[in-house]
C-alpha cells in the first residue's frame, strides 16, 4: 500500500513558478513510476508528466513540455513538479500518481487508469 500527499499549490499570477510536491510512505518508493495529473473544473483528468523508476526518464505532456520539470528523490520518497512560466489553463486540481512500472507502462504512462495509486490532489490557481 502507498499513501500519497501532495502540497505547494495556491493561487499565482500568469508566468509566475510554483513547485508541487508529493510524499510517498512505505519504503518501496523506488520501485514505483510517478507521475502528474491534473485536472480543471468540468474536465476530464489530464496527464501532465511522469518518470520512470528504473532510469528517471522522464515523460510529458505537449502542452507542458518546457515549461515543467518533474523529478524524484527516492532517499525522500518523494516526487516534485517544477512548474515555470504558469498560464490559466494550467489551473487545476493537480494528483500525484504511483504505478509498480511493469513491462506495459512505457505503453501506457498518460493513462490514469494505468496507477495503482492516487493523492488526493492540490489546487492551482493561475490568475490572468
Amino acid at each position: 500500500q502507498v499513501r500519497l500527499v501532495e502540497s505547494g499549490g495556491e493561487l499565482v499570477q500568469e508566468g509566475g513558478s510554483l513547485r508541487l510536491a508529493c510524499a510517498a510512505s512505505g519504503r518501496t518508493f523506488s520501485m514505483y513510476a510517478m507521475a502528474w495529473f491534473r485536472q480543471a473544473p468540468g474536465k476530464a483528468r489530464e496527464f501532465v508528466a511522469a518518470i520512470r523508476r528504473t532510469d528517471g526518464s522522464t515523460y510529458y505532456a505537449d502542452s507542458v513540455k518546457g515549461r515543467f520539470t518533474i523529478s524524484r528523490d527516492n532517499a525522500k520518497n518523494t516526487v516534485s513538479l517544477q512548474m515555470n512560466s504558469l498560464k490559466p489553463e494550467d489551473t487545476g486540481v493537480y494528483y500525484c500518481a504511483a504505478d509498480r512500472g511493469g513491462p506495459g507502462w512505457a505503453d501506457s504512462y498518460s493513462e490514469h487508469d494505468t496507477y495503482d495509486y492516487l493523492g488526493q490532489g492540490t489546487q492551482v490557481t493561475v490568475s490572468s
